[in-house]
C-alpha cells in the first residue's frame, strides 16, 4: 500500500537520508521504497528511475551548498567574501561527506541547471572584485577546483602528513585570493 503523502520531494528526502547513512553508492530504489513503506514500483509515480533520483539528490545538494556559499558571502566583500565562501564550501563537505559525494560533478546538459544557483553564488562573490567576464569564469573554475579537490582529499583521508590540515586550507585560500586579486 502506497504512503498517502508520498511525493517526489518526499522520495528525495528519503534518498538523501539514505545517502547520509550509507553513501551514494548504496542508494537503490528498493532501499528508498522500503524506507517509504511502499513497493519499488510505487516510486515510479514520483521518479522515472535511479538515475533520475540521483540527479534529484544532486540537485538538492547543489542547492544546499549554494545556500551555504551565498550565506557566507552576505555582508562581506572582496577577498573576505572569497575566503568565507571557500570555508563554507569546505564546512558543508566536512559536515555532510556522503551527501557532498553525491553531488554530480559533470551534470548532463538537461540537468546542469541544478548547479546554476551554486555557480551564481560564486559569481556573485567574485563580481565584487570587478573582474572581466572571462576572468570571472576562470576564477570560478579555479575556486571550485581548489575547494572541491581539497574537500574530497580531506574526506578520503588523503592528507597523511602531520602538519595542520586547517593551516593547509588557510594557505590554499590565501593562494586562491592572491591569484584572483592578480587578475583585477
Amino acid at each position: 500500500m502506497a504512503r498517502a503523502n508520498l511525493s517526489t520531494e518526499a522520495v528525495v528526502d528519503l534518498a538523501v537520508g539514505l545517502v547520509d547513512e550509507d553513501g551514494s553508492a548504496g542508494l537503490t530504489l528498493a532501499k528508498v521504497a522500503a524506507a517509504a513503506g511502499v513497493s519499488s514500483p510505487s516510486l515510479y509515480k514520483h521518479v522515472a528511475n535511479l538515475a533520475e533520483l540521483r540527479t534529484l539528490v544532486s540537485a538538492r545538494v547543489a542547492g544546499e551548498l549554494a545556500d551555504a556559499v551565498k550565506t557566507a558571502g552576505v555582508g562581506r566583500a572582496g577577498e573576505d567574501a572569497i575566503g568565507a565562501c571557500m570555508h563554507a564550501w569546505r564546512d558543508y563537505a566536512r559536515a555532510r561527506p556522503h551527501r557532498y559525494a553525491a553531488l554530480i560533478q559533470r551534470p548532463e546538459p538537461h540537468t546542469g541547471k541544478a548547479a546554476q544557483p551554486l555557480l551564481e553564488s560564486v559569481f556573485a562573490v567574485l563580481r565584487g572584485l570587478d573582474l572581466a567576464e572571462d576572468d570571472l569564469v576562470h576564477a570560478t573554475r579555479c575556486l571550485r577546483a581548489a575547494v572541491h579537490g581539497f574537500a574530497i582529499l580531506e574526506a578520503d583521508g588523503g592528507f597523511g602528513l602531520p602538519e595542520s590540515i586547517d593551516d593547509s586550507f588557510a594557505l590554499m585560500v590565501d593562494m586562491v585570493v592572491a591569484s584572483v586579486r592578480s587578475r583585477t
